[in-house]
Formats: structure tokens, C-alpha cells, sequence
């Protein structure tokens, strides 16, 4: 007798085959249910990583990237806000140059007594004070404009440049024959006389000289001996005036040229750095009758600042990460916008001296060159902003549509998982109540042992 004849199905195993098969599939749709209640209550599709793996990896990945971006965001949020502090403290400083400009075009008038001019001082006096002030002011405990956050510099020497005068111009050129740019007479007589006063660490200087033989080098020659009289030294660099387009180096290395690309006459001062910086100077050309020639002189008043005076220093530039890579970032520089770095203050804490025509004429062309800073750092901080302004557009951006990016990865279809739970949970039931026939048929077989 063959042992598989025994192995015929018999009715009792036929049921328990049955209920096992019903016991299984009821299982399988218990644990549908169970996954489609769990994407249902987390939104998530992917609610561990035997889900999917690879999916949960990417996902995960996209989330890490998600919170980078939206802590760049919030870094350039902030330093918009300190940007806004920096921006204050310019603006106010602005304001009190132009009222300090004013004050000293007053000054210079002679209607003025000597107790007008000093009352007019202590404006000054205070003004001074409150540029500081205003330089010191702080953002989470960090001074802002008191030079600290500058970029990296070497020793520079500060440059005036004149392009208003002819190309031609040399230092050998006699007074009464300079011309203009446009080639016409600057109309300078030999019987005229040239004054000239410059601020140099707050103090003001003068000099002058007749027109007849004299030429543009001796005009700043007779200032630096003015200078030495005083126990300072010479403060211009007579002997390497520059009469080409290029005007020098700058503090980042860079060769300044004017912009026009034309010849023009430059003078810089004796000593490389800050130390060595002179404040702002003017000119004068008075006819033997008394008169001021003012096209002549305001030819000659045309010298600008072409290079600053930069002191060597390390890199201390401002940095805002923006990006969710290393070195993403905006790296900004704040100038020095303290009274003494203006040429309102000398090292000593003297205040540039209106009490005089001389030193109030001197003082306008001072607060002309402070002005100028003082703009060009605005216009720095506007242009941070500005760029600020598009990064965090950008980031915005960048944060919503990786978001929506991880949303089809990541997030569960609840209407496609309601569905899915709805139709095992009906499995589920079903065969619920196909396992309690099936053990009912069965039933017979305990009657049996009974």
C-alpha cells in the first residue's frame, strides 16, 4: 500500500486548510488597515523607512535642506534688521554734516563777529561728539561704524585729484598759465595772490604766495612749509605730483585711474596711512584789488579725494551665511564713520576751528569730502539691502519648492489611502465572517469527539 493513498485530503483537513488560508488574507488586510491608518493619521506616506527606503532617504534629504534654507532665511532677515541699525546711525551723521555745512558757509561770512564764530564752534564741538556716538551704536552688543568691520587693506597714500584743470597741466606750469580743461585761460594774474588752507588732525593751516613766477608744485611746497613751521613736517608730497591718468594704488592694491581715463594733476599726501591723512584743503585767488577771482578759484577747489588713506589690516568684513552650502554667503563692510576718520577730529581731540574766514572756508572743503564718505557708505548699505532683499525672495523661493518637491515623495494621497482603508476594513470583515462559517461547518467534528 502506497503511504500517499493516507495523504488524500479528508473534509476535517479540507476546513482547517480553509480557515488557515481565512486567517491569513484576514491578517494581510488587518495589516493594510493598519498601514493605510497610519499614512491617514500622519499625512505621510512614507512613515519608516521599510516603507521605502530610497524614497525616505531622498525625503530626508530634501528635509535637512529644507531647514538650511529656512535658517538662511532667517540669518539675512536679521542682518537686514542690523543693516537697518547701520543705516540709521549713516543717515543721522548725514544730517548733522549737512547742518555743519551750513554752519561753516556761515561762518565764512564776515557778517559774523568773533563771538557769532564761536558760538558756531560749539555747535561743531557738539557734533563732532554726537558723530561718535552715532558711529558706536551696536547691534546685539556689536559695534557697527566705528571702522571694526572693514575689509583687508594695505598702507595707501591718499590722493587729491584736480580734473578741471588742462591735460597738459605739469609741475613746472606757471600759475598764470593754467588752463582749463576745455583749454580756455584759468586767467590767474602775476600781480594776483593765492591763499591756501588745509585741516590736518582738526587743526586748520594757511599759506600764500604771489602768482608771478609760482607754479602749481609751489603752491603746496609753500603749505608744507607752513606745516613746519608749526612743528608737523611736511604733509603733501610735492616731489611726485602726478599729472597721468594714473592716480595710484589703492588700500585693496587696485591702480586707481581717473574716470575719464584723461591726464589730470594729482597730489598725495607726504605719508602713507591714516596717519599721514589730510582732512580736505581750499584755495584762493584774490586780484591785487582785493577781489576774488571765483572761476579760478573754484577751478583750483576741484581737487577730490581719488584714494583714501588705508592703514594695513586684516579681514573683519561682516559675513551672513545665506546658503545652506559652506562659504554661501554675503560678506559686508562697514566704514569708519567716527569723527576722526571724517577729518573732523584730530588724533588729539581737537574739532576742525570755524572761529576764523580762513578756517571756516578750510572746513567746507572738509565736510565736502566727509559728505562723500558718508554717501558712499549709505549707498553700501543700501546696496547690501537691496541684494538682501532679492536672497531672501530667493530663499523663500528655494524653501517652497523643495518643500513641494519632498510633498510628492514623502506625503500620503489621504483620499487614494481613505479609499484603500475603507476597502480593507470590507476585506477584513468579510473574511471575519467567512472565518466564523468556516468554523461553524466545522462543528460537526466536535460533536463527534462528544
Amino acid at each position: 500500500m502506497d503511504c500517499s493513498d493516507f495523504m488524500e485530503e479528508t473534509p476535517m483537513m479540507n476546513s482547517f486548510l480553509i480557515s488557515n488560508s481565512i486567517v491569513n488574507q484576514l491578517n494581510r488586510n488587518f495589516a493594510n488597515m493598519a498601514l493605510h491608518m497610519r499614512r491617514v493619521a500622519t499625512g505621510q506616506r512614507i512613515t519608516c523607512v521599510a516603507d521605502d527606503p530610497s524614497g525616505w532617504a531622498i525625503g530626508t534629504r530634501m528635509s535637512v535642506e529644507i531647514r538650511g534654507l529656512n535658517q538662511a532665511l532667517s540669518n539675512t532677515q536679521r542682518s537686514q534688521s542690523m543693516m537697518k541699525v547701520a543705516d540709521g546711525g549713516v543717515s543721522s551723521t548725514l544730517d548733522i554734516l549737512r547742518t555743519l555745512k551750513e554752519k561753516a558757509i556761515d561762518a565764512a561770512n564776515d557778517t559774523n563777529t568773533d563771538a557769532d564764530r564761536q558760538t558756531i564752534q560749539k555747535l561743531f564741538d557738539q557734533y563732532a561728539d554726537q558723530i561718535d556716538d552715532n558711529a558706536y551704536i551696536t547691534y546685539n552688543g556689536k559695534y557697527l561704524l566705528d571702522g571694526s568691520h572693514q575689509g583687508a587693506s594695505q598702507l595707501s597714500q591718499q590722493a587729491y585729484t584736480n580734473q578741471s584743470l588742462s591735460t597738459d597741466t605739469k609741475a613746472d606750469t606757471k600759475l598764470t598759465d593754467l588752463l582749463r580743461r576745455d583749454g580756455n585761460q584759468l586767467g590767474i594774474q602775476e600781480g594776483d595772490t593765492i591763499g591756501f588752507s588745509f585741516v590736518k588732525d582738526g587743526k586748520t593751516y594757511t599759506a600764500s604766495l604771489a602768482a608771478k613766477d609760482a607754479t602749481l608744485k609751489d603752491i603746496f611746497a609753500a603749505a608744507n612749509t607752513a606745516a613746519g613751521k608749526a612743528g608737523i613736517g611736511d604733509v603733501f608730497d610735492v616731489d611726485h605730483m602726478g599729472y597721468t591718468n594714473v592716480i595710484g594704488t589703492d588700500g585693496q592694491g587696485t591702480e586707481v585711474h581717473t574716470a575719464s581715463e584723461q591726464n589730470a594733476v594729482t597730489i598725495k599726501a607726504k605719508d602713507a596711512g591714516t596717519d599721514g591723512s589730510i582732512a580736505g584743503f581750499a584755495f584762493s585767488v584774490q586780484h591785487a584789488n582785493g577781489q576774488v577771482d571765483k572761476g579760478a578759484t573754484n577751478v583750483l577747489n576741484s581737487f577730490t579725494e581719488t584714494i583714501q588713506a588705508t592703514d594695513q589690516r586684516g579681514d573683519n568684513l561682516l559675513t551672513t551665511q545665506t546658503g545652506t552650502r559652506a562659504n554661501q554667503n554675503i560678506r559686508m563692510a562697514l566704514g569708519d564713520m567716527r569723527s576722526t576718520a571724517l577729518g573732523l577730529r584730530g588724533r588729539d581731540g581737537s574739532v576742525i576751528n570755524v572761529s576764523t574766514r580762513e578756517g571756516a572756508n578750510a572746513a567746507i572743503s572738509v565736510l565736502d569730502n566727509a559728505i562723500a564718505k558718508v554717501l558712499d557708505q549709505s549707498t553700501t548699505i543700501g546696496a547690501y539691502s537691496s541684494r538682501m532683499d532679492y536672497t531672501a525672495s530667493n530663499l523663500t523661493t528655494q524653501s517652497t519648492n523643495v518643500q513641494a518637491a519632498m510633498s510628492t515623495i514623502m506625503d500620503a494621497d489621504l483620499a487614494r489611502e481613505m479609499t484603500e482603508y475603507a476597502k480593507a476594513n470590507i476585506l477584513s470583515q468579510a473574511a471575519m465572517a467567512m472565518l466564523a462559517q468556516s468554523n461553524q461547518n466545522a462543528g460537526w467534528f466536535l460533536k463527534l469527539l462528544g
